[in-house]
């Protein structure tokens, strides 16, 4: 499994398991799992959250259609898990394992409104972050969704850090095109440029971008159009169906997190499906969306 590993950090198998929390309130870790039919029809994603200074974590799950439809399981007041990242409420119960460290993760989903059991097997390669503690993973899906046959795409991440929902601002990207190609690229809106996590990969393997940035056009308080800036594949991404949460501080300070199937187009005419997310906390709209010069 080709590593490629832009931090200063050790990256191995070892960082798919749980990692020890720090001190700081904001202190977090967390799993994320996305995926996308292949004709784009049907498309969800899972995000397990640990936060032991709020002895909590966080459990979302949802699901969307091409037409519209949305269901979603949330849960922010769930006890923080063993090692075995099982998650339970009254209505559901969550398990997430990765039986083949860097290759092979699962999750499943038991609950009334959705049932999950789904595999994720690497495709490209593994991508660590250059900026914090985290690491992104192509894949292929596989399992069932209530019960039905499911095939598609997608990718899951892990990361571990201080996160502050609350004044921070990002686009997070990720998809697969028709002719194979995954891209992924992150931007925080921080008021400077930095070297941006990004990467496509494909038959060739997986391989960093230098000199990503995006673009986001938004129609009231949802973004309507995101362009991608990867050198030689600027991509636009326009959200077909939103499944957003909403996130309050133990202050009580409200953030929004729109996240929506996404379709994408290059320049030079491919088309793929993935997912996109533009965090909102207070003061979003005078952040920079684009990028400064």
């Amino acid at each position: 499994m080709r590593i490629v590993n832009m931090g200063e950090w050790p990256l191995d198998q070892e960082d798919e398991r749980q990692h020890d929390p720090g001190g700081e309130p904001l202190w977090n870790e967390s799993w994320y799992y996305d995926f996308v039919s292949e004709d784009g029809g049907t498309a969800g994603y899972v995000r397990l959250g640990l936060y032991p200074s709020w002895n909590r974590a966080w459990y979302w799950a949802c699901l969307v259609t091409a037409g519209g439809d949305t269901v979603a399981v949330l849960d922010n007041e769930a006890a923080l898990p063993a090692r075995d990242l099982t998650v339970a409420g009254p209505a559901y119960t969550a398990a997430h394992r990765t039986p083949d460290p860097f290759e092979r993760a699962e999750i499943h989903l038991n609950s009334a409104e959705l049932t999950l059991d789904l595999e994720f097997r690497s495709a490209a390669g593994v991508y660590g972050y250059a900026i914090t503690p985290r690491y992104e993973i192509p894949c292929e899906v596989t399992g069932t969704i209530g019960g039905v046959p499911f095939r598609g795409h997608g990718e899951r991440d892990h990361s571990w850090g201080v996160r502050d929902w609350w004044s921070i601002s990002w686009l997070w990207s990720s998809a697969r095109l028709d002719d194979g190609t995954y891209l992924h690229g992150m931007r925080a809106n921080l008021g400077m440029e930095l070297p941006w996590p990004a990467f496509l990969a494909g038959k060739g393997g997986l391989e960093h971008v230098e000199g990503f940035s995006a673009a986001t056009v938004f129609d009231g308080d949802r973004p309507a159009r995101t362009v991608l800036n990867f050198p030689g594949c600027a991509t636009t991404v326009r959200p077909l169906v939103f499944a957003p949460v909403t996130l309050t501080s133990p202050e009580g300070v409200v953030a929004e997190f729109p996240r929506a199937l996404c379709a994408y187009e290059t320049g030079d005419g491919r088309t793929g499906y993935g997912w996109t997310e533009w965090h909102q906390p207070p003061g979003w709209r005078e952040h920079a969306w684009e990028p400064r010069v």
